[in-house]
């Protein structure tokens, strides 16, 4: 029988660093401070206060530093802490989505050019994309203090200083329009959309996930992952920001040869395919994901043709 440590966590990607149930001991060596927070799961096992946003945010500084090399990875406590394992998925997933074009081979460096649009003030998915496949990335928000953030964190570890740059988008109201520019060529975009539509909304999946995790009932409570407004929330949700991110894709599409978003709602599903389809999309690919008890799916798509697919990558993936 496999030991505690070695237990495949749920249908995290292969390639994943945390597929397998934390190393407790070794993240506390790694970053003493954890041991803090410390407390035993609804199994009795030792597990972290995941109900504590400082608690999650610090599990989440030892992974960065033990798996990955990130030793300095500081923001505001306001901001969204993002879990590491389910945004690694996301990025181990698309690295397979591009080797389905590229007979079968991950392209990786720096050639390889991608775009984070909503980066955060964590940058973490440029953060991984760059430590795992060494890609380049543009790193857009709306906020300029997340980008301001992110830039410090970019500028404090030099494993990932050349790799990535970020772009502010002065234009709250789009998503490519002023990050994308005509000569640009971007093999990948990515997306982790606000889910919410209120702060109540917000409120209630987490309190859902709490129950999920620790068994713990509550009404007053914060949010454990922490996330300013604009975040976890915007007018009509997760659908909205996809149906625009769609829209405006049509605009680019030569300038990009897969757009993706995380899909957090199964129900939206329906209306994004039908939207797809009525932009007239070459083809769309959803791939499933799942971390935990947590169901997602990342859903891709692409303008170009089979003829343009493969002039794009002979020029530049070889």
């Amino acid at each position: 029988m496999a030991s505690a440590k070695n237990e495949n966590k749920s249908k995290l990607h292969t390639r994943n660093k945390n597929k397998y149930k934390y190393d407790i001991q070794a993240l506390i060596n790694t970053v003493p401070a954890l041991a803090t927070y410390i407390i035993p799961n609804k199994y009795g096992q030792k597990s972290i206060d995941f109900s504590n946003p400082a608690a999650v945010k610090i599990l989440n500084k030892a992974i960065l530093k033990h798996y990955y090399g990130i030793a300095n990875w500081e923001f505001p406590d306001e901001n969204l802490c993002p879990p590491i394992p389910g945004r690694a998925d996301y990025i181990h997933h698309i690295a397979d989505l591009l080797a389905e074009n590229n007979y079968g081979k991950i392209p990786v460096g720096s050639k390889i050019s991608c775009l984070d649009i909503g980066t955060g003030a964590s940058c973490i998915y440029p953060i991984i994309g760059v430590k795992e496949y060494e890609w380049k990335f543009i790193a857009s928000d709306i906020s300029s203090k997340s980008i301001d953030s992110a830039k410090s964190i970019i500028n404090s570890n030099p494993s990932i200083k050349n790799n990535i740059k970020c772009k502010l988008q002065k234009n709250s109201s789009t998503i490519f329009s002023g990050i994308i520019n005509h000569e640009d060529k971007i093999d990948i975009t990515i997306c982790n959309p606000p889910i919410h539509s209120s702060r109540e909304e917000a409120q209630k999946g987490t309190r859902r996930k709490i129950r999920n995790v620790l068994n713990k009932e509550g009404d007053k409570i914060e949010l454990n992952f922490s996330g300013i407004k604009n975040e976890l929330i915007c007018p009509g949700g997760e659908y909205q920001f996809i149906q625009q991110m769609i829209q405006e894709s049509e605009k680019y599409s030569n300038n990009v040869f897969w757009f993706s978003t995380l899909v957090s709602k199964k129900s939206n599903l329906r209306s994004i395919y039908q939207l797809l389809r009525k932009h007239q999309v070459y083809k769309i690919k959803t791939i499933p994901m799942q971390t935990g008890n947590k169901s997602s799916r990342v859903v891709a798509w692409t303008f170009l043709s089979k003829k343009q697919q493969l002039k794009w990558k002979e020029s530049r993936w070889k």
